[in-house]
């Protein structure tokens, strides 16, 4: 038998390589419930690990995010290296296309 040899698992990711991520205020929302305007955007590409949450990580322009592919649903995020305010929210941009 051959010695076990490992691929990155970057480069072997079955999910999206890269989001937009919108940090929105709760407070925000419009009179219909849809989300106000993000005070904050960034774009996070795949770290190749997995978060504590057991989904993607996700990393870029101080945020870091664990990120559902299947439902584009952020599962943990930090901001600036911090846990997320009370009243904030952070979602996958909408009509993002992930790439990858």
């Amino acid at each position: 038998m051959r010695g076990d040899r490992r691929m990155s698992s970057v480069g072997s990711m079955s999910h999206p390589q890269s989001y937009e991520l919108l940090l929105i205020p709760d407070h925000s929302r419009t009179r219909t419930g849809a989300p106000g305007r993000p005070i904050r955007s960034a774009v996070v590409a795949a770290t190749g690990d997995t978060g504590a949450s057991g989904y993607p990580r996700y990393a870029g322009e101080g945020m870091e995010a664990d990120i559902d592919p299947e439902t584009r649903t952020v599962e943990a995020v930090l901001i600036d290296g911090d846990e997320l305010d009370p009243g904030m929210s952070v979602q996958v941009a909408e009509g993002n296309r992930p790439t990858g």
